[in-house]
């Protein structure tokens, strides 16, 4: 099950906060969100521009859109091969 999807801003601000010296613990507390969450969030996002961020984010949406055609695509090749070999 995913979770709350968090806006750019909402991810820089929180990464600011601990950069400037706040717990982690705090800072999750205060904004509702788990210590591992932040934690995954310094790890893929620390230094990153809001600009920056916004495009990762559209390239892995678009990404994730083009597998999905990829995929499509390839159920539909397996079919027509099926039928092309008298299996329907």
């Amino acid at each position: 099950m995913k979770g709350k999807r968090y806006s750019e801003e909402q991810i820089l601000k929180v990464l600011k906060e601990v950069e400037g010296g706040a717990s982690m613990a705090a800072v999750a507390r205060s904004h509702g969100v788990s210590v591992q969450t932040i934690s995954r969030w310094r790890e893929r996002f620390a230094g990153m521009t809001k600009s920056e961020l916004v495009e990762l984010r559209r390239t892995q949406e678009e990404n994730r859109r083009l597998r999905n055609v990829v995929a499509r695509q390839a159920l539909h090749i397996e079919a027509l091969e099926e039928v092309a070999k008298g299996k329907w």
